[in-house]
């Protein structure tokens, strides 16, 4: 189940604890949980990607293409390891970027 959340909401830092993640106050935050424990976490921020986790494939995927649905995703620089899965969402990857460990993604505009 994906749920929405932000840093003032009452179970936000039951779910995610108080030392794992930079909660800024102006993060939504997408959250897989599974028997009421987060398996997998997108934050975004003004149609920024901030931070990614997931323990499967299946769960990030859940909700990147949930984010798709709702956001237009400006360029984010992510963590390299997930490109097959922001690819597979149908994220655009810049092939203009060189990062070591990191990709440039985004969405197409919406028309």
């Amino acid at each position: 189940m994906i749920i929405k959340m932000t840093n003032k909401d009452e179970k936000f830092y039951e779910y995610m604890g108080n030392d794992r993640i930079y909660d800024d106050d102006s993060k939504e935050w997408y959250i897989y949980l599974e028997e009421d424990k987060v398996v997998a976490f997108v934050s975004i921020s003004k149609n920024v990607i901030k931070n990614i986790y997931t323990t499967k494939e299946k769960y990030l995927e859940e909700i990147l293409n949930q984010i798709k649905e709702e956001n237009h995703i400006t360029y984010s620089i992510v963590t390299k390891s997930y490109a097959e899965i922001y690819e597979k969402c149908g994220f655009e990857i810049s092939k203009n970027q060189d990062y070591k460990n990191f990709v440039l993604v985004y969405t197409e505009d919406k028309k």
